[in-house]
């Protein structure tokens, strides 16, 4: 009698050291698979055949946390529930922190499964599982709800890994590519601003956050012309640097062999297009100065609306069309003519200088900057454009929320 007890208790000690070895040749083959950055599914049909060959589990639901709610990664055996309704479920057991029974649980959902585990990393529960159909107990069953507890620890901590790993790599690439449009960007802001004894140029580029979407640019055509042109590229980074770096070519191009703003407008805009298919857009202002005639052409292409200084008064340049890189056809396209009065001050700027968060009440709107050009329009260009900014920081006390450009011109 003493020998068959004996006997049974050593078959017993085989058959668990068996199955420890059997466990752990299971986490072996996972961390394997995990060190070769095996993919997110065959990590998760690894662990279904562990669970269903080996473990005899016969119902599975694994949910992990992700972007703040819980979605069922693997389930199978039974009717299939939605990840909604799981997550429900196991929110009834947000407080538990080590495999329960629930077969006798008050939930009807919870009702249909033998067990409930949870995985957490400090107080953050990481993912929840539910297995039916498990039909170990015993001495064997601490010891299984406790490895498919590791098992799935070690799956989710790679799956987390996999997730910091992928955002660190997403960052990298992003910041490489803001370095990259700022280099470009850089490249097409001129470095010295233009000033002779028929004109003087002042200009002032702030960039919201090291990279905007702002260009401008001025061109001595002649000795009796010049042309410049203020622009604001629709988004930001790489793709919006090299639109505005295409645009800057093709705008040199033009002007050389182009008297006509209209047809250079309306070259500008098929190209702005055909490069964007219509995802990208670029407000303007241009315009083109003879010396001789002291006549100015002009066209607003939907950007804010450059402001002429002359004898004490300031009105907007408001004639052309709308943004391009929109339409095939522009809608409609006016080019606006003017005579310039010796002495007279033009104010281009983008739409970030209107764009600001004020901490006090003051209103500002293009009235008021109306009101600014006619109480500093007799300041040299550099001047008026400190004494604008220094204007909105201490009066207004104003923060920007976007890029800001100005490009002032004194015309004598």
């Amino acid at each position: 009698m003493q020998y068959i007890d004996d006997s049974s208790g050593e078959d017993e000690l085989i058959r668990l050291l068996l199955k420890r070895q059997s466990e752990l040749n299971s986490l072996l083959e996972i961390t394997r698979a995990i060190n070769k950055n095996t993919a997110t599914p065959i990590l998760i049909q690894m662990l279904e055949v562990i669970l269903q060959n080996y473990l005899q589990v016969g119902k599975l639901r694994f949910l992990i946390e992700k972007e703040n709610k819980f979605v069922c990664i693997s389930k199978y055996g039974g009717d299939i529930e939605s990840s909604m309704i799981l997550s429900k479920a196991c929110n009834k057991l947000s407080k538990v922190k080590s495999p329960i029974a629930i077969a006798d649980h008050e939930d009807h959902t919870l009702r249909k499964y033998n067990y409930f585990i949870p995985i957490y990393h400090k107080s953050k529960a990481l993912a929840y599982a539910l297995i039916g159909d498990f039909n170990t107990s015993g001495e064997m069953l601490g010891n299984d709800l406790n490895f498919i507890q590791t098992l799935m620890n070690v799956i989710i901590v790679a799956l987390e890994n996999k997730k910091l790993f992928r955002e660190r790599l997403q960052s990298e690439r992003f910041q490489r590519e803001m370095e990259l449009a700022v280099e470009v960007q850089n490249m097409l802001i001129p470095l010295k601003i233009h000033k002779d004894a028929d004109v003087e140029v002042g200009a002032k580029y702030l960039p919201h956050q090291n990279i905007g979407g702002d260009y401008f640019d001025f061109i001595r055509l002649n000795e009796n012309e010049f042309l410049w042109c203020i622009a604001d590229v629709s988004g930001k980074g790489i793709s919006a640097a090299l639109l505005m770096a295409n645009f800057q070519a093709s705008l040199h191009a033009w002007a050389a062999v182009e008297d006509d703003l209209t047809n250079i407008i309306d070259r500008l805009n098929k190209i702005v297009l055909n490069n964007t298919k219509g995802e990208r857009f670029i407000t303007l202002f241009l315009a083109r100065y003879n010396q001789k005639k002291r006549k100015l052409n002009y066209i607003n292409a939907g950007h804010n609306p450059t402001i002429l200084y002359s004898d004490g008064g300031a009105i907007p340049l408001k004639l052309g069309t709308t943004m391009i890189g929109v339409f095939e056809e522009l809608p409609f396209l006016n080019e606006g003519e003017i005579d310039i009065e010796p002495g007279s001050l033009i104010v281009n700027y983008t739409d970030g200088l209107m764009d600001f968060e004020s901490t006090t009440n003051k209103v500002w709107n293009e009235d008021k900057l109306l009101d600014f050009v006619k109480s500093h329009g007799s300041l040299t260009p550099d001047n008026f454009n400190d004494a604008l900014l220094d204007h909105l920081n201490l009066v207004h006390k104003s923060k920007p929320i976007d890029d800001i450009t100005l490009l002032t011109l004194r015309i004598f």
